[in-house]
């Protein structure tokens, strides 16, 4: 039986939106799960990490970003800033003590955003990180793996029109990409600099990913100043590594916290 559905309420006046959240409490420490863009909370990964989670007795937290999955909304009117402020009021209100946050390619962004945003907070946060499991994480993926790669013609479109119809591999429809999108996510950046997550990080990486390039990983553990990182390369992985032994992969990682 999967979580009862709840909501909470994020935002203020015109940019109040209601997110949908499944919550389960168990033992510590805790799981909270970032999905990727476009992708939704009863994914192949999402629903193999509860199947753990209740086998284990553990707590499980996951929720879909606005205009995502069970929560309304229009996806064109994401950034990362607003998935960032979505995932930061889910796990402050359903998490407590330690917390190992799982991050899907731009769930991994707004994984490490989240942590920086955990130790700026004014007041001791309700819940911690204990640990940090990162898949194909997608950072800075706006700027280094979105515009930097567009074609002119991508480029011109996006800054005349506001938005571009960008093919996917992943289905029919195209994922529309903004202007906005682009633009706030310049506020958001990490590579430029040191890395600070307060906690051990494990990277699971496929080299065969055509999206996030295991090179883009490599870059990223440069950054982190955590000791304890360890960064695995699936030869034959792809981008999404929801495979049976990539599953594996992800829950015994999860299982070193």
């Amino acid at each position: 039986m999967p979580e009862p559905l709840k909501f909470i309420d994020v935002g203020h006046g015109a940019d109040a939106r209601a997110i949908a959240v499944r919550a389960s409490a168990g033992a510590a420490p805790g799981l909270f799960w970032l999905g990727g863009l476009k992708s939704d909370m009863k994914g192949t990964k999402a629903e193999a990490l509860a199947r753990f989670a209740a086998d284990k007795t553990r707590g499980f937290v996951r929720f879909d970003y606005s205009g995502h999955g069970e929560s309304p909304g229009d996806f064109a009117d994401g950034t990362i800033g607003r998935w960032l402020e979505e995932s930061l009021a889910v796990f402050t209100t359903f998490c407590r003590g330690p917390q190992v946050v799982i991050g899907s390619s731009m769930g991994g962004w707004l994984a490490l955003l989240l942590a920086r945003e955990l130790r700026r907070a004014p007041a001791t946060p309700p819940a911690s990180l204990a640990g940090m499991v990162l898949i194909a994480p997608a950072v800075d993926f706006t700027e280094e793996l979105m515009w930097k790669k567009f074609t002119p013609a991508a480029r011109r479109e996006l800054e005349e029109s506001g938005a571009w119809q960008r093919p996917s591999q992943y289905g029919n429809e195209p994922y529309l990409i903004t202007r906005r999108l682009i633009e706030e996510g310049r506020q958001h950046l990490l590579l430029g600099g040191l890395i600070e997550t307060a906690c051990p990080v494990r990277i699971l990486q496929g080299v065969e990913d055509p999206d996030v390039p295991w090179g883009h990983a490599v870059e990223l553990v440069s950054r982190l100043g955590q000791d304890d990182v360890v960064l695995s390369l699936v030869k034959d992985g792809d981008h999404r590594l929801s495979r049976p032994e990539d599953l594996e992969r992800l829950i015994a990682a999860v299982e070193e916290f």
